[in-house]
């Protein structure tokens, strides 16, 4: 059982009325103490009805966000996760930026080892959009390196 000090900051869990944000919105994140930092492990969230706008024509978009990262110290909560996806809803940003600005918000927010996010966006116009994004840091530079050509390899094959 964790305890009140190790889940110090998470206070959206457990709340009886959720408040949507309507508004993109990186304050809703929240974090909680990992508690097996010694071990490389993956984490990998599964987000399928992400929606944002498009910027210019103010068209929603859809895509399913995959999030998988190696946790440091700290550890994102999953509804404030989902908070935070949630506020893209308004948010008029093309497909590469909306997945950018995930993994630079999760960097900043957890300082992982390792994260990578990828927008599996719906064909708008007769084109889909896979943008992916990931980081490393030092010791996991290898892991960014082969994960960034394995997706170059999926999409020309």
């Amino acid at each position: 059982m964790r305890t009140n000090e190790e889940l110090e900051g998470v206070s959206l869990l457990g709340e009886k009325k959720t408040v949507y944000p309507t508004d993109y919105a990186p304050e809703m994140l929240e974090t909680f103490i990992n508690k097996h930092p010694e071990n490389e492990y993956l984490v990998t969230f599964n987000c399928p009805e992400f929606t944002s706008l498009c910027p210019k024509t103010g068209q929603p978009d859809f895509a399913k966000i995959v999030i998988s990262y190696i946790p440091r110290e700290r550890m994102v909560e999953s509804k404030s996760l989902k908070l935070y996806l949630f506020s893209f809803r308004n948010h008029g940003d093309f497909h590469e930026d909306c997945v950018n600005i995930i993994m630079k918000d999760l960097v900043k927010l957890m300082d992982p080892k390792y994260i990578e996010v990828t927008g599996i966006f719906t064909p708008r116009g007769g084109i889909s959009i896979y943008p992916f994004a990931n980081y490393a840091d030092a010791e996991h530079q290898h892991l960014k390196e082969s994960r960034l050509l394995a997706q170059m390899n999926n999409v020309l094959n």
